[in-house]
């Protein structure tokens, strides 16, 4: 008779009990059942066990945050690899997103600008690393950059045909990066949490190479769960930034403010693939599992923070208005659910965000 197979759960937790001797007390899924993490308690602490389904990526991770540990305290700390298994410091159970949600609009406003700061930091420790050097350039071939662009085509739903002084190739050629900054890649807020200590955290750095630099901020600044509005956003971005910043502060504010605006088409993208499939989510319920924002709410918010992005480049300056057509869609949306709400009479609240 053929031995059933241990499940995930089982093959991390016995690696875990074997290299911390001790017994696991409980096992919680911090990211859901089906992530790649999970949380083991061995009585008073905690750590974090990550299997992923290519043991190459857990071993890249690993490799990545060794290197980071020695200059700065915002990622996690590894604390030995089994094989297929990595064992790192539980950064905390409180994440971003939902806190960001919870937070009152200044505290909230704080916490993103600490978010920000964080990137910045791991960048500049990455910078005292050979880690450049090392690991892979993301996005470095010529239909990633034209799918990227591409994402521009979404925008004549709601504001008609592009610009003809949209200029596809100049925005297509300032993208095309040979990468000389490591990157942490998917800064979605999901991705961070805040610890025990009050210290936040970056985590997740499976997919971690080298690029420009400021495509982890347009991850973070373009994640449509960050209920901070776009112009406090881009604020706060520019005063976190050094004069010395690779490439020069102008160029590199240029280049975010591009990279941003595409990145939310793509992600705006998503949320209506998602849509399509899965109906409208409720906003709590998004963030508790670290979901794609089907929300109308979020759509209208990512828009917004594309127009705020776009305008701030002369490349994308003349799609500003489209995204703001796009905004406006999904607002009435919103008012359209909300009058047939108040016909229906009193509802259980879905948490829905005011529009930034």
């Amino acid at each position: 008779m053929a031995q059933e197979t241990p499940s995930r759960a089982d093959r991390i937790r016995a690696a875990a009990e074997a290299m911390f001797g001790q017994a696991v007390t409980e096992i919680s899924a911090p990211g859901g059942s089906r992530r790649s993490s999970l949380r083991f308690h061995f009585g008073d602490r905690t750590i974090i066990g990550t299997l992923r389904p290519n043991f190459r990526r857990t071993h890249l991770e690993a490799y990545v945050l060794r290197a980071l540990e020695p200059h700065c305290d915002d990622v996690p700390r590894v604390l030995g690899v089994d094989g297929e298994v990595m064992f790192q410091t539980d950064v905390g159970n409180r994440r971003l997103n939902l806190a960001l949600f919870e937070a009152a609009p200044e505290p909230r406003a704080d916490l993103a600008a600490e978010a920000v700061a964080g990137i910045l930091r791991i960048h500049a420790a990455a910078r005292k690393t050979t880690l450049a050097e090392a690991l892979p350039v993301l996005g470095n071939n010529p239909q990633w950059v034209a799918n990227l662009v591409n994402g521009t085509r979404l925008l004549k739903t709601w504001g008609g045909p592009l610009p003809a002084r949209f200029d596809r190739q100049a925005v297509m050629s300032l993208l095309r990066q040979t990468g000389r900054q490591v990157v942490k890649w998917d800064c979605r807020s999901g991705n961070a949490a805040l610890g025990a200590d009050g210290r936040l955290r970056w985590f997740d750095f499976e997919y971690a190479g080298v690029r420009h630099g400021a495509e982890d901020l347009a991850w973070f600044i373009a994640d449509e769960s960050v209920a901070v509005p776009a112009p406090v956003l881009w604020s706060m971005v520019e005063e976190a930034l050094t004069d010395d910043v690779p490439g020069g502060r102008a160029a590199y504010l240029n280049y975010l403010a591009v990279f941003t605006a595409l990145h939310s088409l793509q992600r705006l993208s998503l949320i209506l693939d998602e849509a399509e499939d899965r109906g409208w989510l409720t906003v709590r319920r998004i963030l508790e599992r670290d979901d794609v924002g089907v929300h109308p709410a979020m759509a209208a918010h990512l828009c917004r923070v594309g127009a705020q992005a776009a305008q701030n480049s002369p490349l994308t300056a003349m799609l500003t208005g489209h995204f703001h057509a796009a905004a406006e869609h999904f607002d009435r949306m919103i008012d359209t659910a909300r009058a047939v709400r108040a016909q229906a009479g009193p509802q259980p609240s879905t948490g829905t965000p005011q529009r930034s």
